[in-house]
Formats: structure tokens, sequence, C-alpha cells
């Protein structure tokens, strides 16, 4: 019996060891830090015109590699970026390929039992982009109508609840990627497109013709912004909430902001509170 337990002992401790280890101890050895961006979901985390990493969280993402190197003492810290998409995210944070990712994200209590997030970075809705040809104008108008969504997402729970709410009958058409949902919405194989409002926004204006759709006024759930960690790694969490306090406690904000959404766009008295909230004192 006692030869038995050192055995399970001596198979459990290296894990143990392995879950309490934070990734700063790699980051301070290997002065690199590991940052999974989004490449589809524009205007927060995509690739640039010249295939670099850019948007908004992607600017968040850069500041707290700023904090660290400061914090840290990690002059030589570099930043390396590793593509993800709205599948594989999370496999990339619990294989710990990527110490955070820097996308568009929200943070659910379900996302929760398998990762954990950082201070909230933007609060968005889930709204629905219609084809104007389909004839939709409100949310009722959504009956017998083919609604995409991408696959899995808080997106993608959010219609199916609205519609069940107001006792719509329409067919929801996951899709394996924001460019798969863009594609059978331009082609005319759904009718609307349902999916967080800035990035319909942002997605919007990268359609031709873009007078042909229209966003409906409905705000069909809360989608709060996390940068996404590993689990359990409360020392990481820690770096990343105290590079975002200096960020939201300062006038950067703004700017990314501004550089983000342009200057016709301000932001909501929501997110000014968040980033009140998100200034977390030493």
């Amino acid at each position: 019996m006692r030869r038995i337990l050192i055995a399970v002992l001596a198979l459990a401790l290296p894990a143990l060891a392995d879950a309490q280890t934070s990734a700063l101890d790699k980051i301070r050895s290997t002065k690199v830090v590991n940052m999974a961006y989004r490449t589809d979901a524009l205007p927060f985390s995509y690739k640039d015109e010249k295939g670099q990493p850019a948007g908004y969280t992607v600017e968040l993402c850069k500041r707290i590699a700023a904090s660290m190197q400061s914090h840290l003492n990690l002059p030589d810290l570099k930043i390396r970026w590793v593509e993800a998409n709205s599948q594989n995210r999370f496999a990339l944070i619990e294989t710990r390929q990527a110490d955070m990712e820097c996308g568009s994200t929200t943070a659910t209590l379900k996302r929760m039992e398998q990762v954990d997030f950082s201070s909230y970075v933007f609060v968005d809705s889930t709204g629905v982009l219609a084809r104007v040809a389909s004839g939709i104008r409100k949310f009722s108008d959504l009956a017998g109508k083919r609604i995409a969504v991408i696959a899995g997402t808080t997106n993608e729970t959010a219609i199916k609840a609205a519609l069940k709410r107001a006792l719509i009958n329409a067919e929801v058409v996951p899709q394996p990627s924001r460019g798969a949902a863009t594609a059978v919405l331009v082609e005319g194989k759904v009718d609307a497109f349902a999916s967080d409002k800035i990035l319909l926004a942002g997605l919007s204006l990268k359609i031709k013709d873009t007078s042909n759709y229209g966003m409906l006024p409905d705000d069909l759930s809360m989608e709060p912004y996390a940068i996404m960690l590993p689990r359990g790694d409360s020392a990481l969490r820690l770096e990343v909430n105290r590079g975002l306090t200096q960020v939201f406690g300062s006038r950067v904000i703004q700017e990314i902001f501004t550089r983000t959404f342009g200057t016709d766009i301000e932001p909501t008295p929501l997110l000014l509170a968040l980033y009140t909230i998100g200034q977390i004192p030493e």
C-alpha cells in the first residue's frame, strides 16, 4: 500500500508543480512573452496591411508588455505573436502555447471553468447585421429568416435565447469562423449575421456596398471583453492587471480608442465607468 501511495505521489507532484508555476518564470528565463491574437476580429485584433498584429486589444497587450519590461526589470523582453481564431483560442491558452490572448473574448462563468481573465477591457452587446434586401428592419422581421453565427460563441447563445423569448421561428446557421459567416451573408445564403455589435460595425466597413446592410437597434446581450489567461496563474494575472491599470489611468486609453474607432465615436458611459473601475489601487 505504501509503495502504491509513493508511486501515485511521484506521478502527481510534477503535475502539481507545473500547475503552480507561473508563466512569469518562463517569461523571465526566456525574455519572451507569447501573445495570441485574433486575425479576424477587426477592430480589436487583426492583421494590418503589412501583415502585423493590430487593433484595440493588441495595443493594450503591447502596453502590458511594456509594463512587464519595467516592473519585472526585463528591458530585453520581446513579444512573440501567435495567430489565433475563434475556435483554437482557448486551446492555445489551456496548453500554454500562449501566455495571454489579445482578441475580443467575452468573459463568462462557464469559460472560467477552463481559463482565467484579466480585468474587463471593453464592453459590447450582441447585435444583428441584416441584408436590406431581406426586408429586415426590426427584430420581429427575423421570423422565417436564416441568421449566421460563429459556432460556439456567446453570440450564438444570445441570438437563440432572444429568438426563443420573442417566440420567433428563425434558423440559426453556425459557421466555423468570422470569414465564413461574412461570406454566406455577402453571398445571400443567409439573411443576417449575429455577433458583437462593434465587430459587425468593423465588418461592415470592409464589405462592398455597405448600403445593402443595416444594423438592428436591439442589444441582445452584454459582452464584457477581457484578456484570456491560463487558469490559476494569479501572478501573471496580477502583472496583466497592473499594466491595464496604468493604461486606464492615463490618456493612453483615449488615444487607443480614437485610433481604433475614429474621432466620430465616443466611449459610452458604461465603457468610461469600466475604465475607472479598471484602475486598481496599488
